[in-house]
């Protein structure tokens, strides 16, 4: 069971997508959230998930009660001490304090755990790291929205991170079924990097009326293969998300990262993407 058991902690998008991934490739996991009505609302999310991959699969019924079988969503990280995980993957949303909160917890109640990652995108492992008393043990693990589909898990070493962690990292990915990449970390590592880049520069294009949304999207789809426009991908990311992303860049890289007004409009009024119904695109 302790080889195969992992907690993740945080059940909104990308919690309940890498625990969803986790069950499908035989792992049994405890989903932590904070209080009962959420910690029930995110088993229903990685529930959601698991039927909609089985779809057109035979027997569909019985291989979703069998993963299902294996998650455990529980209010608190004092609900799962005791277990001894290979794998602790921390997904709350993307702020340094109340990650370094979430992740001195895991050290409290679950110090038997191997391997201790964060699904930051942005954020400084070092940083994040900084209050462990086990930081060889930490490393980044990002995984991408949505995760099931996303085949790129994105390994970020710390300054104090252990080869054999990183190793353990990789092996879980191969698991999964994804790809990844090890990256040093860095403000935005490899991919927020260049993404958010690509990301801000469509806004911009977008507010001085270079081209439309969807003509701006059309062209790096059909013109540089990228499978969904920059804008697009904001929507799904979430406009808050990006708008995170880009501030912390901007303080660390420069201003070349500094966001478009045009995003921080959006932001402020409620337009966020898929999940407000309204972004750069209606959904």
């Amino acid at each position: 069971m302790t080889a195969d058991h992992a907690v993740v902690i945080g059940g909104g998008t990308m919690g309940a997508g890498i625990a969803q991934v986790l069950l499908e490739a035989g792992a049994s996991v405890t989903l932590v959230e904070s209080g009962s009505e959420r910690a029930a609302a995110a088993a229903d999310r990685v529930a959601a998930g698991v039927r909609r991959r089985l779809r057109d699969v035979d027997d569909a019924a019985t291989i979703a009660a069998d993963r299902l079988g294996r998650l455990k969503s529980v209010d608190g990280l004092a609900a799962a001490a005791g277990a001894a995980p290979a794998l602790v993957v921390e997904a709350v949303p993307e702020d340094a304090a109340l990650k370094q909160a979430v992740l001195a917890d895991v050290e409290e109640h679950l110090p038997d755990a191997a391997l201790i990652a964060s699904n930051t995108s942005s954020l400084s492992i070092a940083a994040l790291a900084g209050g462990l008393t086990h930081p060889e043990r930490f490393c980044g693990m990002h995984f991408f929205n949505p995760v099931p589909r996303s085949q790129l898990v994105e390994i970020v070493r710390g300054p104090a991170t252990a080869e054999g962690t990183v190793a353990a990292a990789l092996q879980w990915v191969s698991r999964v079924g994804k790809e990844a990449i090890t990256v040093r970390d860095s403000p935005g590592f490899a991919t927020s990097r260049l993404g958010v880049v690509i990301g801000l520069e469509a806004i911009r294009m977008l507010d001085d009326g270079v081209a439309s949304a969807e003509d701006i999207d059309k062209g790096m789809v059909l013109g540089y293969l990228f499978p969904i426009g920059p804008l697009r991908l904001t929507d799904l990311v979430g406009l808050d998300v990006r708008l995170s992303i880009a501030e912390h860049l901007a303080i660390t890289l420069g201003p070349r990262f500094e966001p478009p007004q045009l995003l921080r409009d959006k932001v402020a009024a409620g337009e966020l993407g898929r999940k407000t119904g309204k972004g750069f695109y209606e959904w």
